[in-house]
């Protein structure tokens, strides 16, 4: 970020700092009925050298690359000079959205050996993350990851050996790592906001079909506009099957399941804001409940994991749910839960729910109280949370942009990312070890900082 942005950056956070401070203490520093705190967070991002300009390709132009490249190229600065996929269709759809001057080709490649491109988008299905990341950073070219970093667990080490051996920047694309909603909360908590941490839970749910996974099949899906064994070529040989093709997230031979599309970004957000490295044992189960297709993982999945005590954190506990079959539409959210308090947590916002005790002259209350067993010291009792949020201002371009914003800025100053190889891969193992788990039904141990498996 430029000196503009930095200074509104810390702004942002700054402007919540006395009512921080009183969270962390007990004091009303807000009136109780004041809800909602409106935090300045815009930042105008202005100006770049002419040789500063960073050409960029996408590789797997899919709906989440499209987004991605959509997103990416709203940071000044940066253009887009090729684009990659094994679907003819998209390459037609990429020159009528970016113009008949981009370049496209269904050999990634052929990207890599491009002197003109700086940085690559991978946005590919999981089975080929690992391999194209690795041979993007020995082409030298700076790699934008989609999440999870890597589709097995014994795939990790081999991207962060060579994104340290080319010295290039690696980011990998859980985007609300580097949302304001997400900074603020690591702020809070480190200031002691819901008191010491003891428990912390996700909820990830859906109910639409394309939610679901039952993306659209084009009608010209066919041998012939499909680059079939390129996409398996890494993986188990089957005849051409479309479904297969564009709904890859339901099979194991390319996905990663419910976890690694969406429990990875729970990881992501939670390790950033309480510094963990993960969790040391890892226990899922679930089931396919409703969308009975064919695919070959669950629509409900449901983990538990245990977070031992750490130079960063006490020992607490996670639970994280995902549903397909939500009837409700859905919900997204990450909740930590203290001794003091608890934060909900979204990309844009962060609600701190703390308990207030206060004097208490009714009778009947106290009677109630003392038959129940308990003593009422001083005559308290326990009224309804008090409740902050702290919510991004309308015009905020969110949790996406910040972090291409960080990616491009460590690109032109050789500086460092929110969400490195080694991150990554920290936030993808335990997703991918829910998926082992529940195929296995056990238990597995896992040592967080080494990133190893723990033997019984």
């Amino acid at each position: 970020m430029n000196k503009k942005e930095q200074a509104s950056r810390r702004g942002f956070l700054r402007s919540m700092a006395a009512a921080t401070a009183g969270l962390a203490i007990g004091q009303t520093a807000m009136a109780a009925e004041e809800k909602n705190v409106f935090i300045q967070s815009i930042r105008s991002r202005t100006g770049f050298e002419a040789n500063d300009q960073i050409n960029i390709a996408l590789i797997g132009a899919g709906g989440m690359g499209v987004q991605d490249t959509i997103t990416a190229l709203q940071v000044p600065g940066v253009k887009l000079v090729a684009v990659c996929d094994l679907y003819d269709g998209r390459l037609k759809e990429a020159k009528q959205r970016w113009g008949a001057n981009i370049a496209t080709t269904r050999s990634y490649k052929e990207i890599l050996n491009r002197k003109d491109v700086d940085a690559v988008i991978i946005a590919t299905p999981d089975h080929w993350h690992q391999q194209i990341s690795i041979d993007s950073l020995k082409a030298g070219k700076h790699v934008y990851c989609e999440k999870p970093m890597v589709h097995s667990i014994g795939e990790g080490p081999a991207v962060i050996k060579a994104q340290q051996e080319s010295g290039k920047i690696f980011q990998v694309g859980s985007q609300g790592v580097s949302s304001l909603g997400n900074e603020k909360a690591k702020e809070l908590l480190k200031d002691g906001a819901i008191g010491e941490l003891n428990y912390a839970e996700g909820f990830w749910a859906r109910h639409s079909p394309v939610g679901a996974w039952q993306y659209p099949i084009p009608e010209d899906a066919s041998p012939s506009t499909v680059d079939w064994e390129t996409f398996i070529s890494n993986t188990n040989k089957r005849p051409f099957d479309k479904t297969r093709f564009f709904r890859w997230r339901n099979y194991t031979d390319y996905g990663t399941g419910m976890s690694g599309d969406l429990f990875v970004h729970l990881f992501s957000s939670l390790h950033f804001i309480t510094d963990s490295f993960g969790p040391n044992k890892v226990y899922s189960s679930g089931g396919l409940r409703y969308w009975k297709d064919g695919r070959e993982v669950p629509d409900v999945l449901l983990g538990t994991f245990d977070y031992g005590v750490s130079k960063a954190h006490p020992a607490f506990n996670l639970s994280l749910r995902c549903n397909f079959v939500d009837g409700t539409s859905g919900t997204t959210f990450l909740k930590l839960v203290g001794s003091e308090g608890s934060m909900d947590i979204t990309w844009d916002d962060v609600t701190v729910k703390r308990n207030k005790e206060v004097s208490s002259d009714d009778p009947f209350f106290i009677e109630q109280m003392r038959k129940a067993g308990k003593e009422v010291g001083g005559r308290k009792r326990i009224l309804p949370p008090q409740e902050f949020t702290f919510r991004a201002e309308n015009g905020y371009k969110g949790g996406p942009y910040d972090h291409f914003a960080n990616f491009f800025e460590a690109i032109r100053k050789n500086g460092k990312v929110a969400e490195d190889a080694v991150f990554g891969y920290r936030a993808a193992a335990p997703a991918l070890l829910c998926n082992d788990s529940y195929r296995q039904d056990k238990a597995i141990l896992w040592n967080p900082e080494k990133m190893e498996l723990v033997k019984k």
